[in-house]
């Protein structure tokens, strides 16, 4: 290959070496991670969250939502010291098909009332975990834009990490600790409407269903499990072309809840049509909210709603302890590996290699 800058006439030119690249890595960073790693203790978390600071509140949704065995303790005692002062908000939770819009919902659901009626408002919303890698992009606040921006509004993404019905694994100590520092209204998104939604509804009192219409799916939607546990159902996207098709839909779910038993706080659902992108019908929505919320209230179902829900996740508790235990048991690591290995080449069968799990799991 022929090189013209040998040539003997570029014997003249000379070629600087040009500045010097700066690193690539922040010259910071050292100092960074030994702010990082100073440990908060129990008391610095409680008294930063009564506060409001919220980047304290974060750091402790970030401890309770750990998996590491040495951060339960500590996240225990603060949220069992934030208890007390929990309780005092209105607890919504936000599901739908996906596209249904629920972030742009919220968005404006929550700039309304932050502007009508003051106050904080939380946002926990929950991002689907890929099942191969098991990330999550955290998304959400790019689709709450005013939000994002409102001092008084905390939004929380976080990763379902294959919880059930989309919902992250410390959603509901998560609320407990946003109340105690302040914010009295709590919006609970989940990832969307999957095989079960058990667990979003066990910890809101109000859930609310997002539909479209136009859609194709209007009798996919009209299923019972989710239609059962629905406080409200809202059908999104009634502007444009679309107000009849929403109208149509609306209608149709109505009929459908006719059939339905009533539910267990003596209130049928209503169904309301609205836009979330247009801010179309946000006050209907939150007028049909705060009257299920004062007519649960006067017959008492709101708490009995919240006992239940206290109960229900006592269990819950339960099972995420023995779970945590049961992997976290010395040598159960080591052991389960085996046991594939004796899987893959049958020398086991699924049941007694369990046994053999369980067997170590409880020391006999």
């Amino acid at each position: 290959m022929k090189h013209p800058e040998n040539d003997d006439s570029f014997k003249g030119l000379k070629v600087n070496g040009g500045i010097e690249q700066p690193t690539s890595l922040n010259p910071y960073l050292n100092s960074m991670r030994l702010r990082r790693a100073a440990r908060l203790t129990a008391d610095d978390y409680v008294n930063g969250i009564l506060r409001g600071d919220v980047n304290i509140l974060s750091r402790a949704v970030t401890l309770v939502e750990s998996r590491r065995p040495e951060d339960a303790t500590l996240a225990h005692e603060v949220v069992e010291r934030c208890l007390p002062h929990s309780g005092n908000s209105l607890r919504i939770g936000i599901t739908g098909v996906p596209g249904a819009g629920k972030s742009t919902s919220i968005d404006s659901f929550g700039t309304h009332i932050l502007s009508e009626r003051g106050g904080k408002l939380a946002v926990l919303a929950v991002d689907p975990s890929s099942e191969r890698s098991k990330g999550s992009i955290l998304g959400d606040k790019t689709r709450m834009e005013r939000l994002s921006l409102n001092p008084d509004a905390f939004i929380r993404p976080s990763a379902s990490a294959g919880s059930l019905g989309g919902v992250a694994r410390k959603t509901r100590e998560t609320i407990i600790l946003c109340e105690a520092a302040g914010y009295d209204t709590i919006f609970v998104e989940t990832v969307g409407v999957g095989q079960s939604e058990t667990a979003v509804y066990s910890m809101v009192d109000f859930f609310l269903l997002i539909q479209i219409a136009g859609a194709g799916d209007e009798l996919q939607g009209i299923k019972r499990g989710i239609m059962e546990m629905a406080d409200g159902i809202v059908i999104n996207k009634a502007d444009g072309d679309n107000i009849a098709e929403a109208r149509r839909a609306a209608t149709h779910y109505r009929n459908a809840l006719q059939l339905f038993p009533m539910p267990e706080s003596g209130r049928r659902p209503q169904v309301l049509t609205y836009s979330g992108f247009y801010d179309k019908g946000i006050k209907e929505v939150w007028d049909m909210i705060y009257d299920y919320v004062d007519f649960v209230k006067a017959n008492g179902a709101f708490e009995s709603r919240r006992r239940q829900q206290a109960k229900y996740w006592m269990y819950e508790s339960i099972n995420e302890q023995l779970y945590s235990r049961f992997y976290n048991t010395p040598g159960m690591e080591e052991l389960i590996a085996e046991c594939e290995k004796n899987l893959y080449e049958n020398k086991i069968t699924s049941f007694a290699a369990a046994a053999k799990l369980m067997k170590h799991f409880s020391g006999e």
